[in-house]
């Protein structure tokens, strides 16, 4: 029996230029993910659990130091940065409602982030 891996959409949208986020941000977070989501976006995912209670805004200003390192034509590309600590997107087995309720909003973008729609470019 051969072992199958399933590939979430956003893997195979890969290019250099999201390999190259990857890369920057990788030393300093615990996951980072991102993919070329049309011609002039790239979708950026980092997963820390020092993201944890803090507001967006801070989250943000951690990332940003490493961002700042790689060339300005993919800093300009990287639309949608999503930052999560690893309790808002990790849907536990017991009391599934009571955590949608309170991370709807992670849930959705991470799904988004996994999932993509269809771009209008």
């Amino acid at each position: 029996m051969t072992a199958t891996t399933t590939q979430m959409t956003w893997e195979s949208k890969k290019t250099q230029e999201s390999e190259a986020v990857v890369e920057a941000l990788t030393p300093g977070f615990e996951r980072v993910d991102a993919y070329r989501y049309n011609s002039a976006s790239i979708r950026v995912r980092v997963i820390d659990s020092r993201f944890e209670g803090l507001p967006v805004e801070q989250r943000d200003s951690m990332v940003d130091p490493y961002l700042a390192k790689l060339p300005e034509h993919i800093q300009a590309d990287v639309m949608n940065l999503l930052t999560f600590a690893p309790s808002e997107i990790a849907v536990p087995s017991s009391n599934v409602k009571e955590f949608m309720k309170l991370h709807l909003h992670e849930c959705f973008m991470n799904m988004e982030f996994d999932n993509p729609s269809p771009s209008m470019l």
